[in-house]
């Protein structure tokens, strides 16, 4: 009789989807060899809807190439506590009808910790993707999703060194710990092909910003204590717009600082304002950018291996490795240092970073090796 091997893959937020795409691609791509093995690998998608406006949600799934999600939670937004138990709530009844093998999440978002709390008190064994990153910083709600799910996670897929030392520090056993590289540059390199032999296009917007061989920089920022407070956000503004008027700066507005941007009625006049755009638009305007100035997380690491310059206005990060040796620059946010080290890149003083181990776009076949091989063996 042959066993069924059932994977549930997990995603909610916008950073996620690049996450799950490889993970979900890679796992598929082994149904064959599964079968070889008398196994039946079945691969399903649950989607939160902590993201669900479609220009934050549905261009993903396009562009990366994912079916619909098998099952759609439509969670929505709320306080965290609102939105952490609404996610509970409804992927529960997901772990009990399914009964899955082993639950997948990745990342520090609110379905994240949400859906591995579930899965672990329903005895589903948890993978976490992305395990170990820490900024030490527990005033971010990230950094408290990360350390819980690591606390109960059953397989943590690390991307880098400072996660294992990050892990090992706070008692996880070695046996549960994999280095495996990182998922979101799998997306990465696979994508620049499809930009590059011309199998995808972005769009008009972004063609029109981001022209082929002139200097631009691309800015993203959305993270609540950058810009939920106008004492923290005034400032910062005012960098920016110095900045911009050096070089053309790009903004592909999160709904959240667009209502901040009107409340606090800032002006806008140096710096093009454009809607949220899908992965295949942000990457081509980051791949051709001067430079990148951001406050997330998944463009310090993208910008290290595009070998762009970053410039990060945070206090922390969760990934030192883009700091240490990559692109990245963490200058917190202090207007003058944003200005400076801006200034500093167009001068061409950049530094010149190097690619973190195994961040060579096989993380996932990595994962699903180790994941696959849990239950060969068993």
């Amino acid at each position: 009789m042959r066993k069924t091997i059932k994977v549930v893959v997990v995603a909610g937020a916008r950073p996620n989807f690049m996450k799950i795409a490889p993970i979900y691609h890679s796992l598929v791509a082994r149904k064959g060899e599964a079968a070889s093995l008398g196994l039946d690998l079945s691969v399903q998608i649950v989607h939160t809807g902590q993201h669900y406006d479609s220009t934050m949600s549905d261009v993903f799934f396009t562009d990366l190439g994912l079916p619909a999600p098998d099952r759609h939670l439509e969670v929505g937004s709320g306080t965290h506590a609102e939105q952490t138990a609404r996610v509970m709530m409804a992927f529960e009844k997901v772990v009990l009808e399914e009964r899955p093998d082993v639950v997948v999440v990745v990342g520090d978002v609110n379905s994240t910790i949400a859906c591995a709390l579930t899965s672990k008190k329903l005895g589903v064994p948890v993978a976490h993707v992305e395990a170990g990153l820490r900024s030490f910083d527990m005033g971010m709600p990230e950094e408290i999703n990360r350390k819980l799910t690591d606390a109960i996670s059953d397989f943590l897929f690390v991307t880098e060194e400072s996660g294992i030392r990050n892990l090992r520090n706070e008692g996880v056993p070695q046996g549960r710990i994999f280095m495996v590289g990182n998922v979101m540059i799998d997306t990465l390199l696979r994508n620049l092909v499809r930009i590059e032999n011309g199998s995808v296009t972005p769009s008009t917007a972004v063609r029109t910003h981001c022209p082929v061989g002139s200097r631009y920089a691309v800015l993203t920022l959305h993270r609540p204590s950058n810009v939920d407070d106008r004492e923290s956000m005034i400032p910062l503004w005012d960098a920016i717009r110095r900045v911009a008027r050096e070089i053309p700066i790009i903004f592909p507005v999160h709904p959240r600082t667009r209502s901040r941007i009107a409340e606090y009625d800032l002006d806008t006049g140096e710096i093009a304002l454009i809607e949220p755009i899908g992965y295949i638009d942000m990457l081509y305007a980051v791949k051709g950018a001067t430079m990148v100035l951001t406050d997330s997380g998944g463009l310090q690491e993208e910008t290290t291996v595009l070998g762009v310059p970053c410039i990060t206005i945070r206090e922390n990060t969760e990934r030192p490795v883009t700091v240490e040796i990559g692109t990245n620059y963490l200058v917190g946010t202090n207007p003058d240092a944003i200005v400076s080290t801006a200034l500093l890149v167009l001068l061409g003083k950049s530094k010149h970073g190097t690619i973190p181990p195994l961040w060579d776009g096989k993380a996932s076949e990595r994962i699903s090796d180790i994941i696959l091989k849990c239950f060969i063996d068993r």
